[in-house]
């Protein structure tokens, strides 16, 4: 019997964007083959459709870089216009190829640049009802550096 449904394919969502302002790197040490460093976040902006508010200082990101590919593990925390706390755990890799990922545009905005491979995967947690839908929705952020000492993250819902 064949499958009559249509097919299913995922579709992202805007929600919003976080600039995270950065201190300095912070070199950590070095093994076999891979580098790990600390960058402190410092601060920042939460804009977009679906939640806006400030990135609060005092988290940071933790990340490996082995060969060409960094991995990213940063947490930090998140305040709501409304004042509710939301906790941020935002994994991810970060590589440059010269094949590439094509740019990605959201509307005018150019999100992504050619032959940079920024993604994470990011996990929100709160216990204010306005915003527990983050904690039940899976996210992409697509990053980019706009600017020296700022990260921007485009975060997409899926749906």
């Amino acid at each position: 019997m064949p499958d009559t449904q249509p097919p299913f394919a995922p579709a992202l969502t805007f929600a919003f964007e976080i600039r995270a302002e950065l201190a300095p790197t912070l070199h950590v040490g070095h093994g076999d083959g891979e580098r790990t460093e600390f960058t402190p976040i410092t601060g920042g902006t939460v804009h977009g459709p679906l939640l806006r508010g400030t990135v609060l200082p005092g988290g940071g990101d933790w990340s490996s870089t082995r060969g060409d590919v960094c991995q990213l593990d940063a947490r930090y925390l998140l305040r709501a216009e409304d004042g509710a706390v939301i906790d941020i755990v935002n994994r991810g890799y970060y590589h440059e190829d010269e094949a590439g990922s094509p740019e990605q545009h959201d509307g005018d905005l150019q999100v992504s640049w050619p032959g940079v491979y920024y993604r994470t995967s990011p996990v929100f947690r709160t216990d204010a009802p306005a915003h527990r839908w983050l904690a039940r929705t899976v996210f992409v952020g697509l990053a980019r550096a706009p600017e020296e000492e700022t990260v921007a993250i485009r975060m997409y819902a899926l749906l």
